[in-house]
This record gives C-alpha cells, sequence and structure tokens, in this order.
C-alpha cells in the first residue's frame, strides 16, 4: 500500500474526543483521562433509553480515540447509579412485544461489549447505591474503587426478571466467585462495601471525600505507563476466557512479541540502563 494511502486510513480511524458534547451524561477529558459523570443526582443517577445508547456509541468510538488512553466512570452526588430509571424505562418495557424488548436487552449487552472492548482501562469509582445496571457498569469496568458506604445490588430478581442481565452470569462470578455470585444475582439483596472489597469486586475502599480523586490517580499512573502494552492486557483479559490454557500460551507469546516491537520497550531497556524511570509514550 502506498504510504499515502496508508496514512489516509490511519488518519480515517484516528478520532478526538476531548472536544465531544455529551448528551446525556457529563463527560470530560483531561491528561490523557476521559471521565464519565452520571449525572442526575437528584435520583441516584439512573439510565435512560439515551444514555444507554449513547454511552454504547461513546465507548464504541474510544477504540479509535488518539487522545483518551484510560477512563474513569462515576456518579454525581453520593451514588454511583441507581439502574435503569423506573419510569423513564421500566414502565415503557412493560407495553413493547418481544421483538422490541429484545431489542432493547441487546443495545443494552452492547453497552458491556463496547466497554470490554475499548483499549482503555475503565475504573468506576463506585460510592452509595450501586444497583442493576449501575451494578452492571460496575462490574463491566476493569478495575473498581469503592467505598464503605457502597451498596452493590443486582436487583433483577426484584423486579421479575432473572439474574442473566447484561452479561452478569459470565462476569460476575469470575470476579466474586460463583457462590457469591449466584447469592447477589437469586436474591437481589445489597452487598455493602466491606463485603465487596472483601469479595474482590472493589480493589480498595477508599474514603467518599477522596474517592474520585483516587481514581484519577489510578488513571493518571495507567497513562504514565506502556499504553499501547495496557490495551493489550486488557484484550487478552477478556479473550483467554474462551482459550484452553495451551491456546492462551500461544496467544499470549504472540501478543507479547508484538509488544517487544514497541518503542517503549526499547525505552524500557534504554532507561534501565541508564539507570532512569522510563517515559512511555503508548507506541
Amino acid at each position: 500500500m502506498p504510504q499515502a494511502n496508508a496514512d489516509a486510513l490511519l488518519a480515517s480511524n484516528r478520532v478526538t474526543l476531548a472536544g465531544y458534547e455529551a448528551q446525556h451524561f457529563g463527560w470530560s477529558v483531561a491528561n490523557k483521562v476521559a471521565t464519565i459523570t452520571l449525572n442526575r443526582p437528584e435520583r441516584k443517577n439512573p439510565l435512560t433509553f439515551e444514555s444507554y445508547a449513547e454511552l454504547r456509541d461513546l465507548f464504541r468510538q474510544l477504540t479509535y480515540a488518539t487522545d483518551v488512553k484510560a477512563v474513569v466512570i462515576h456518579g454525581a452526588g453520593e451514588n454511583f447509579c441507581s439502574g435503569g430509571d423506573v419510569h423513564d424505562i421500566i414502565a415503557p418495557l412493560i407495553d413493547l412485544p418481544m421483538p422490541e424488548l429484545l431489542l432493547f436487552t441487546r443495545m443494552t449487552g452492547d453497552l458491556v461489549k463496547a466497554m470490554r472492548h475499548c483499549p482503555q482501562p475503565v475504573i468506576a469509582a463506585v460510592d452509595g447505591v450501586c444497583a442493576g445496571a449501575g451494578a452492571i457498569l460496575a462490574m463491566a469496568s476493569d478495575m473498581r474503587l469503592g467505598t464503605a458506604r457502597s451498596k452493590l445490588a443486582f436487583l433483577f430478581s426484584r423486579v421479575g426478571l432473572a439474574g442473566c442481565d447484561m452479561g452478569a452470569c459470565a462476569i460476575l462470578p469470575r470476579i466474586i466467585g460463583q457462590g457469591r455470585a449466584a447469592e447477589l444475582l437469586f436474591t437481589g439483596r445489597a452487598a455493602s462495601g466491606d463485603e465487596g472489597y472483601a469479595w474482590g469486586f472493589y480493589n480498595r475502599l477508599c474514603e467518599p471525600a477522596a474517592l474520585l480523586e483516587d481514581a484519577h490517580k489510578l488513571a493518571a499512573d495507567l497513562v504514565a505507563g506502556p499504553t499501547f502494552a495496557h490495551g493489550i492486557t486488557k484484550k487478552m483479559l477478556h479473550q483467554e476466557w474462551s482459550m484452553s490454557i495451551d491456546e492462551a500460551i500461544e496467544s499470549e507469546a504472540q501478543a507479547q512479541a508484538i509488544c517487544m516491537s514497541t518503542r517503549d520497550f526499547e525505552r524500557a531497556y534504554q532507561a534501565f540502563a541508564a539507570k532512569s524511570r522510563p517515559v512511555f509514550e503508548g507506541d
């Protein structure tokens, strides 16, 4: 392929999102860290049809973003997210025929897929209520910081639904174990922040006033690292679920060889030889 055509192809697949104007939640980018703010605090930040769809589309765009290397998602006020809005979502769903219900459930599942497939690490900063689809957003993130007052609840059984929503039966047991996941999904009860931390759902607990700052610090540390390699790590963490051990070892051999061809790998060696810290640039 001629270089001009290659450059045009690369340019067409690169986007910058610092100037993106979100319609249904808060969005900002600073120092390559994007912050998503679920911002309906008067109702504990519920999701709507529109916010589901916009979040899905935004995470899809992040695959091609050159100015975002990590994402923090949190809720305004003292809660993370109360799930799907009872009046804006649940009430209309009652009157829909099954084919249209399936369109909705596939859309919500596509949001989880988009979060898992974007190369940026996603950090959920979870305070207060984290319920229903909000619990799914936290679950679908790569890392989670909580507080002692976090209340994690997969409420689907409380509204007459199965616990198998948006990948919960596949992902949650891998985070906290089959028995604990079964308890939360069958009963719909809320797990405290201490329980969530002890079970491994939260990477650590923070003071509420410091939660968002701690999440941004974690994101900044990731951005300062080899971000291309972080994207490979995320890809392999998810891709290897369906592999045998032999397949995983071979796949990791190929992935690591790709990372060894990056300039960040060379920079790390040169810094080691010079007894200095490497400055990674993500290429």
